[in-house]
């Protein structure tokens, strides 16, 4: 699928509050997520790499126990197997990169 229309893409619900439009590589998945204001993301971890970029919004990530201030224009890389958690202080619109593919997403 190497060119993606991003408004035919079905919009799935991925937690309560956080709905994304998912695309797959071969070795690489990216969510465009759409995210309520006040919307917590219950601590978790995952075996993939992932680079959070938040494109709008103001949302609070807290990776490895340190919890950080994110505003639109800036990202963040999380290691993988790193435990990690969030809340949307406002409505936000996040690109989310992950490698390897996040087999458990498609």
């Amino acid at each position: 699928m190497p060119h993606i229309k991003l408004f035919e893409i079905e919009e799935k619900i991925l937690f309560e509050g956080y709905h994304g439009k998912i695309m797959h590589g071969e070795k690489i998945t990216v969510a465009h997520i759409r995210i309520k204001a006040n919307s917590p993301l219950p601590e978790h971890a995952h075996p993939h790499e992932q680079v959070v970029n938040l494109i709008e919004g103001e949302f609070h990530l807290t990776v490895d126990g340190v919890e950080y201030r994110m505003l639109g224009g800036e990202s963040f890389v999380i290691p993988s197997n790193v435990p990690h958690s969030a809340k949307s202080v406002t409505d936000c619109y996040i690109v989310d990169v992950f490698t390897p593919t996040r087999d458990d997403w498609k």
